[in-house]
């Protein structure tokens, strides 16, 4: 077996897992018999044609992901896959480092920075250069300590 020395400036976390679905309501509904998770955030996210539902859980959240128009990028993957995981979004602290020390290390990203829900900043690594999974970088959310 053999051991990974990771580079050091590695802090990351899952910040959600995005799962594509058809009814948003329904897979709330759906979602809300199994997660014990007493707070659902909805919102629309124009720029990516979607309507978002975030499902806050103890240490990560789960996205489902509708689509609001038929020409989004959610919209053709429903098509072609049917229901089920997106991506996985990774909440990067430094989100342009993190996104030109990727770009240098030859990994394909997809689009430029732009914002996503909450308003943070998010871009996508394409899943071939990720052994088949799509990546999503997000800017870490703002520190709530801070604001007090």
């Amino acid at each position: 077996m053999s051991d990974y020395i990771l580079p050091t400036w590695i802090k990351m976390r899952i910040d959600h897992v995005a799962i594509a679905v058809n009814d948003l309501d329904a897979a709330v509904k759906n979602y809300g018999k199994v997660l014990n998770a007493n707070k659902v955030e909805v919102e629309v996210v124009d720029n990516e044609k979607v309507r978002v539902a975030m499902i806050n859980l103890e240490d990560t959240r789960i996205e489902l992901m509708e689509p609001t128009d038929q020409s989004s990028t959610i919209s053709k993957y429903l098509k072609e896959h049917g229901e089920g995981i997106h991506h996985i979004a990774i909440t990067a602290d430094d989100i342009a480092n993190d996104l030109s020390r990727a770009s240098e290390n030859g990994v394909k990203i997809l689009g430029q920075l732009r914002t996503g829900s909450y308003g943070r900043k998010i871009t996508f690594i394409h899943p071939k250069s990720m052994n088949g999974v799509l990546l999503e970088l997000c800017e870490a959310p703002p520190d709530k300590s801070s604001e007090s």
